[in-house]
C-alpha cells in the first residue's frame, strides 16, 4: 500500500541535485564513527557511501543538505556546516 511512496535510492542519478541544495551540506568528522551505517540508510538521495569506521563520505553532486544524516548519527560524527566550508 505505501510502496508507492517510498522513493529509490539514487533516482536523481540523472539529474546532478547538489547544486540546489540548501544552506548547509554534511561534514563527516571522522573521529567518532561506530560503523552503524544509520546515515548510509537514512540519506533519501542515497549520496553516502563507507563501510568501515571513519571512512564514510558523501557524494555532494547529489546531496540536497537535508541533515537527516547528521541527525540520526548517535556519536554526532557528523554536523552540518554551510556550503562554503569544505
Amino acid at each position: 500500500m505505501f510502496s508507492i511512496l517510498a522513493s529509490k535510492a539514487k533516482t536523481s542519478a540523472a539529474n546532478k541535485t547538489g547544486s540546489w541544495r540548501s544552506t548547509a551540506k554534511p561534514k563527516f568528522l571522522r573521529k567518532e564513527c561506530i560503523n552503524c551505517g544509520l546515515c548510509k540508510f537514512i540519506c533519501p538521495e542515497g549520496c553516502i557511501e563507507g563501510s568501515e569506521k571513519n571512512k564514510y563520505s558523501v557524494d555532494l553532486d547529489y546531496c540536497k543538505g537535508c541533515g537527516n544524516c547528521a541527525y540520526i548519527c548517535p556519536k554526532k560524527d557528523i554536523e552540518m556546516v554551510a556550503n562554503e566550508e569544505e
